[in-house]
């Protein structure tokens, strides 16, 4: 009799056992409030009555964005719960475009990026079919840093300024986020800069080389005949007392006599013909 209740007490102890694991085991579920469905309200031009669509959005983020340089975020819409967005009963221009938008903050002088693409011609009441290719929205940022961007509005029209339907968002603070990281634009200078000082040293050489030749010739040929002149040997005297003028001092005192009656004979026969000149001439003016 004893024996069933203890059975009873073990297979409850066991079922305990392999149940309060089980229970440990389920982890806690955390959901993600932000989302990617946006809620358009749509204004047609001329028009009183508004459409309503919704439209899944996803966003790709450039992993290169770099200041000062237009960068790329991929836009890529499709129409959610059933919902899509019809041509007017007046019909839309034959070149209409769509206009998509994202919305970045966080960055100064950065708002927004826009892009363009070309719609099928549609009649009065059909669908406005959304393009299947990702649309390219384009930027350029003018400061480095991180911001967020998340899907903005989206117009259809023939230009920017001619829109036929606007479509803005109406759940902006519940859509899903992404982080564009714009990096600074330090290495594009250093790389501009490099060849600027490089072609510069290249000619300078080339002139100083260009004048050793002349600096050469110019040694070799001035000093070379001059040579000759210094190969006697001879030593050079001055006289005492005197000038240095290459002679007087090898010709001795009777060399120097000799040159002085001879200069007193050149004197005396030069003065005489000169009287005899100026005797020749009175007698032919007397005459």
């Amino acid at each position: 009799m004893r024996i069933r209740p203890m059975l009873s007490a073990v297979v409850a102890g066991g079922l305990l056992c392999l149940c309060s694991p089980a229970q440990a085991a389920v982890p806690e579920v955390r959901r993600d409030t932000a989302t990617d469905i946006v809620d358009y309200e749509c204004t047609i031009s001329g028009v009183a009555e508004k459409q309503e669509v919704k439209v899944k959005v996803e966003l790709t983020m450039p992993t290169d964005a770099t200041v000062d340089r237009q960068l790329s975020i991929g836009w890529h819409g499709t129409y959610a719960d059933g919902s899509a967005l019809k041509v007017p009963a007046a019909g839309l221009p034959g070149s209409t475009k769509l206009y998509a938008y994202a919305a970045i903050s966080g960055l100064p002088q950065l708002s927004s990026a826009t892009g363009v693409e070309q719609l099928a011609t549609l009649s009065p009441g059909q669908i406005i079919q959304l393009p299947t290719t990702t649309v390219s929205l384009r930027t350029t940022p003018k400061n480095a840093g991180t911001a967020s961007v998340r899907p903005g509005a989206i117009n259809f029209g023939t230009e920017t300024g001619q829109v036929s339907i606007k479509c803005e968002v109406r759940n902006a603070d519940a859509l899903k986020t992404y982080t564009l990281t714009v990096a600074a634009a330090g290495g594009q200078p250093s790389h501009s800069a490099t060849p600027t000082p490089s072609p510069e040293p290249t000619p300078s050489a080339t002139a100083s080389a260009s004048s050793l030749p002349t600096h050469t010739v110019t040694a070799t040929v001035t000093q070379a005949p001059e040579e000759p002149e210094e190969e006697d040997d001879k030593p050079f005297k001055t006289p005492v007392g005197g000038a240095a003028t290459g002679g007087g001092g090898e010709s001795g005192p009777d060399g120097r006599m000799i040159m002085l009656i001879g200069s007193v004979v050149t004197l005396a026969a030069a003065t005489g013909l000169l009287l005899r000149r100026r005797g020749l001439n009175r007698g032919l003016h007397r005459g």
